[in-house]
């Protein structure tokens, strides 16, 4: 049983700065009454925690006013880029529970892009340079200095046009020449001075082969495909709010709106869509802390083997998410309740762990399970006893039904559930005390069997009146723990996650240190348990709260054919809360 439950009511219909522009958008019949969002990774790595925000903003905003959104893969720097990450974002956007109306690539306009940069040429606005990559950085200038312009930069047009034909057609080397667009190199917005519009990149495109050697640059790509794919609003994060005047600018040289030659190829290709001019707004990135969200840090703690891969349950990926149990509601839920905003700030993981919690809390069937065991033996039962015990499958919701739970008299339970010396306030199992076993009745031990100085068996009486039923099952004792049948106990292997990082901000690099420093020594440790039957058979991905114990699932890879493999997503409460009292 591991059906998703509503985390919480239908959420109120949003009101933030972006949903308010779409409304008076909407009401003064702007882009023709229509909304239409993308959702736009670059496939070199897997998407974090941080893209679902965007994700959930582009696809929920399409949703909530009844517009359409595309999943388009912003592929136009090849020597990064791989199809392995092209499948895990389909996937990734998949698990979060969005369908896109189209799914396209930016590589499908090249010819698009290529045509919008010959217009720019015969405009005078675009020209071939032949400075290096370090000469063009000494020629930009500084934020308090103008730059100066580049000495090729007053070619004609038709030597541009012949020098960028030429380009396109393979005779120059890598990194030889660009294409610029002529903008002002004065200007105090160093995004308008002159930005590179190509580059020559002699390698394969993982959607288009051989077929080109120049590829087009993020900033003239972007706008370009939001134009010809009818994009209304283009919602990005905050850094590229500087970017805006260029993202505008190469509208306006373009208006591609009325010019339809330049997407003619993709008519002849039967891509036509409403093409727009799409307005670009800006917002706060999600950050978490206890992360590193920089794909090139990712990159490198899977290249390093300091992690499994990058769907390891401690990565801050959608798909390390999705493997150690978070369910996709949750991530929604959370950045729901983060909500959209200017304003950049860091969010506690704690919040997006209780997010998990609350969804399931809801959402996810009760079990058994044992993870430190030690035997406990009911001797006044006969050897052979063997019975099915009847629970719920959730305490809060009949829908659930019920699970026959097998129940003999050798039992395992938790390690910490007896202290022979026990401290003041401890309320489980003492010599010479008494306990109650969850949906048995009450037992008293009466005897403590060691191996040296290490305690490997429990010797206990059932109190056979205290059973469900019995003269005496409301009888009261301070302590109930849970258990599992030794005779019919399935062996599993758990593994206990924790946050990857020891410090709240693994960026901070002050005193010489990495984030590579600041790795938390503990993350993952790995338990032999004992869990009820009902778990070995279980689907992998499926969601169960170990009562006591925190939310598991059954691993997406490992569990099955014979294994019986559960990764911890959270605790029952926040450790770290508690820690920091």
């Amino acid at each position: 049983m591991s059906a998703e439950a509503p985390a919480s009511p239908a959420p109120a219909a949003p009101n933030h700065f972006i949903a308010q522009q779409i409304r008076a958008d909407l009401a003064a019949g702007k882009h023709g009454g229509r909304v239409a969002t993308r959702f736009p990774p670059e496939p070199n790595g897997y998407l974090h925690l941080g893209h679902g925000k965007s994700i959930c903003l582009n696809f929920g905003m399409a949703q909530e006013f009844g517009g359409s959104c595309n999943l388009r893969f912003d592929d136009t720097n090849p020597v990064k880029e791989e199809l392995e990450y092209v499948e895990a974002i389909k996937a990734d956007v998949h698990w979060l529970g969005f369908e896109w109306k189209r799914l396209l690539h930016a590589s499908d306009y090249f010819e698009v892009f290529y045509l919008c940069a010959e217009k720019l040429i015969r405009l005078g606005r675009a020209f071939v340079c032949d400075l290096t990559a370090d000469e063009v950085r000494e020629h930009r200038g500084t934020l308090t200095e103008p730059g100066r312009n580049s000495p090729y930069r007053e070619r004609s047009v038709e030597e541009n046009l012949d020098l960028f034909r030429r380009m396109r057609a393979g005779e120059f080397a890598d990194g030889s020449r660009t294409l610029r667009a002529k903008i002002d190199m004065t200007s105090p917005n160093i995004n308008l001075r002159d930005p590179a519009i190509y580059r020559i990149r002699k390698v394969p495109h993982q959607n288009t082969g051989d077929a080109w050697c120049i590829y087009p640059m993020y900033d003239y790509a972007h706008c370009i495909s939001d134009a010809v794919e009818g994009i209304t609003h283009s919602l990005c994060t905050l850094e590229f709010e500087d970017h805006r005047p260029l993202y505008d600018w190469f509208l306006d040289q373009l208006d591609l709106v009325s010019d339809t030659s330049l997407t003619q190829p993709l008519r002849d290709r039967g891509l036509e869509m409403p093409v727009s001019r799409p307005q670009q707004i800006e917002f706060a990135r999600g950050n978490l802390d206890y992360t590193v969200m920089s794909k090139r840090k990712l990159i490198a703690l899977v290249t390093e083997g300091i992690v499994a891969g990058w769907d390891d349950p401690r990565m801050p990926t959608l798909s390390g998410a999705r493997r150690r149990g978070f369910p996709p509601a949750a991530i929604r839920l959370f950045w729901e309740r983060m909500g959209i905003s200017k304003q950049i700030a860091t969010i506690e993981y704690s919040v997006l762990e209780g997010c998990v919690r609350e969804v399931l809390d809801a959402s996810a069937p009760r079990r058994f399970g044992v993870l430190d065991p030690i035997k406990l033996v009911i001797t006044n039962l006969p050897a052979g006893h063997d019975e099915a015990l009847s629970f719920p499958n959730h305490p809060k919701d009949e829908s659930f039904g019920t699970r026959q739970v097998p129940f003999s008299p050798e039992l395992w339970i938790e390690r910490e559930d007896f202290m022979e010396m026990p401290v003041k306030g401890f309320h489980r199992l003492v010599p010479g005390g008494e306990v109650r076993l969850r949906g048995v009745g009450i037992v008293r031990c009466v005897d403590v069997v060691k191996d040296g100085d290490a305690v490997s068996e429990l010797r206990c009486t059932l109190d056979l009146d205290s059973r469900p039923g019995g003269p005496a099952a409301d009888r009261k004792v301070k302590g109930t723990i849970h258990w599992v049948s030794a005779r019919h106990a399935v062996a599993a292997e758990v593994r206990l996650y924790d946050r990857l990082f020891a410090v709240a901000d693994p960026d901070d690099d002050t005193g010489g240190k990495t984030y590579r420093d600041h790795l938390a020594a503990d993350s993952k440790r790995i338990v032999s348990a004992w869990v009820e039957p009902s778990l070995g058979d279980a689907e992998p991905e499926s969601r169960f709260q170990f009562e006591r114990l925190g939310y598991f699932v059954a691993d997406r890879h490992d569990h099955g054919g014979g294994r019986v493999v559960y990764n911890r997503a959270v605790t029952l409460r926040d450790s770290y809360a508690k820690a920091a009292k």
